[in-house]
């Protein structure tokens, strides 16, 4: 009986050690053959460091030319001298924002469009770029979808992007690795057309700027907002007429406008160079994800700009596409553009408020529109599937009804006969906040952008007001200084929000830009045809032009929360 016993104790015995022997042996075969694996699993992201290929993030060149403005203003810039006696930008006359601001790293957070001039008033804007994302290194490319992922266009129902349900929760919130690490990425943005990137000096295939760590500090503390327009002979980043996405009436170049030096202006912060712009990169960025931009027409001629300059970034330009097949117009409120290479998506959804529209019928059976500020808009559940979102509204809080506010504004089930615009937009921004609040995962990625502003000269939009035969930016004016109270109340609502929302506050940077509006080439003036100048647009802008500038600010904010560059597959 004890020999059967002992004879068992030895073989539990001898299994254990073949069980170690093999653990043993399977670790050791982990270790050894991790570079053969997928190299972007999280547990050896986590477990070895990760080599970085070169960085195609050209930083801007040291031969720029900036316009006369403020001497005063010239101290306030920053020249930034890195390694191998790289020297960012010249400094001289530039065009610089007057407004003294305060040097905080607190989250800026910003309003839209309209052109509230009545409510203007100074205050500050400050950057928070401290806030770091999550690289998504676990993400692999995934092959291509069909286009009927995204629903039925009838339904109205979609499917999240390649079928599947992208989770955001942690792709922006954490830490993405060391900062002092110098980061290089192999793949510049290919462009469209040869001749014209021949006639602008841009590189397809080329060697490529390092970046440094400082620069990632430099983001980090820098204002992006505060700063001035600079000639720069490599804008715009794509060809005035190349790209199918921008609708006639901000096709300004190709409706006739017959200058084009207001192509030429980048946005330079003082206190830093924005990395340059790469498209490829972007996307790279933008790899599983939605980006959507909600809002109303000002944030339509942003999503147009979003889409050229994503294109500049795709050799193959076929795999981009709206899903449904429409082409953009005023009329249609809902787009997705695919990138099947990048298996992610550019939406736009049209909300006028952000909060919902609706109908009443008066005493005398005739109907009249209504704006409830305590509910919000009925699109609010296509925003829930967006990893990244673009929100605006102040265009259309400055129309004819919403500002005289009679018998239009609604809580509850109560209309208000009389009721202050100014409030009104306060009480719909907070049920906008609350309804971010109660409804986004922390780990979303939220803009709010800002006023963007208008230049009616002897009028309104509706009253006979012109920008026409303006060329340059504004160098000096009240103007520069304007910054409207909305845009207080939007800072203020921010800032008592529990998920973080980034503030796009380009209210300062549009304030120069008078020449950059469409005018009277909202519509095709070429081959003799005449257009009526009583009615100008002076809101909307010309594309290329201002609003590229808010997408490259976007990008900017990418890469110095990321704190790195992305491996481009």
């Amino acid at each position: 009986m004890a020999t059967a016993s002992t004879s068992s104790q030895k073989k539990k015995q001898r299994t254990l050690r073949i069980f170690i022997l093999l653990l043993l042996f399977l670790f050791t075969l982990f270790i050894l053959s991790r570079d053969t694996l997928e190299p972007q699993l999280s547990i050896y992201r986590d477990l070895f460091v990760q080599t970085r290929p070169p960085s195609s993030l050209n930083l801007p060149r040291s031969t720029e030319t900036l316009i006369s403005g403020d001497p005063e203003l010239d101290d306030n810039a920053v020249a930034l001298i890195g390694k191998n006696g790289r020297l960012n930008t010249s400094l001289e006359n530039p065009i610089s924002s007057k407004v003294n601001l305060e040097d905080e790293t607190s989250a800026n957070l910003s309003l839209a469009d309209g052109n509230d001039a009545s409510l203007d008033a100074p205050a500050s804007s400050k950057s928070n770029l401290d806030g770091e994302f999550h690289e998504k290194s676990t993400t692999k490319e995934h092959p291509t979808s069909s286009k009927s992922d995204f629903g039925d266009k009838d339904t109205g129902k979609e499917a999240p992007v390649d079928g599947k349900e992208t989770s955001s929760e942690g792709l922006f919130s954490s830490e993405s690795g060391n900062d002092n690490e110098v980061r290089r990425d192999s793949t510049s943005s290919s462009q469209s057309d040869d001749d014209y990137l021949s006639n602008t000096k841009r590189e397809k295939e080329g060697p490529v700027s390092e970046i440094y760590s400082e620069d990632f500090a430099l983001w980090k503390g820098c204002d992006f907002y505060k700063g001035k327009w600079v000639k720069d002979e490599q804008y715009p980043i794509y060809r005035p007429g190349s790209c199918p996405y921008v609708d006639e009436a901000f096709d300004c170049q190709s409706n006739g406008r017959p200058d084009s030096e207001y192509l030429k202006w980048r946005w330079k912060p003082d206190g830093c160079d924005l990395p340059r712009f790469n498209a490829t990169d972007f996307l790279v960025r933008l790899r599983g994800k939605r980006l959507m931009l909600v809002g109303d027409s000002m944030n339509r001629n942003q999503f147009e700009s979003l889409l050229c300059i994503l294109r500049e970034g795709l050799h193959n330009k076929s795999k981009m596409y709206e899903v449904h097949g429409y082409k953009i117009t005023k009329g249609r409120g809902y787009y997705i553009f695919k990138f099947e290479d990048y298996n992610c998506t550019v939406e736009f959804v049209r909300s006028h408020f952000l909060v919902k529209e609706g109908i009443r019928i008066n005493a005398q059976g005739n109907s009249n529109p209504t704006l409830s500020i305590d509910r919000i808009d009925k699109s609010a559940g296509r925003w829930k599937r967006a990893d990244i979102l673009v929100f605006n509204t102040a265009h259309w809080w400055t129309h004819g009804k919403t500002a005289r506010g009679q018998n239009y504004y609604k809580e509850g089930n109560y209309i208000y006969p009389k009721f202050d615009a100014v409030e009104a937009y306060r009480r719909a921004i907070k049920t906008w906040s609350k309804w971010v609040d109660n409804n986004m995962k922390r780990g979303k990625l939220i803009f709010y952008r800002g006023y963007s502003s208008a230049h009616f000269r002897g009028g309104d939009w509706d009253s006979g007001g012109t920008c026409i035969r303006e060329t340059e930016p504004v160098v000096t004016g009240s103007i520069l200084d304007s910054y409207p109270l909305k845009m207080k109340i939007v800072e203020e609502v921010i800032q008592e929000m529990k998920v973080p929302v980034c503030l796009l506050n380009i209210t300062r940077l549009t304030n120069f830009r008078k020449d950059g509006h469409p005018s009277v080439y909202g519509k095709n003036v070429t081959g003799g045809r005449r257009v009526s100048a009583k009615r100008q647009d002076c809101s909307h802008w010309c594309l290329p032009g201002v609003p590229d500038a808010w997408n490259e600010l976007i990008y900017a904010t990418l890469v110095a929360r990321q704190g790195s560059l992305m491996k481009h597959y």
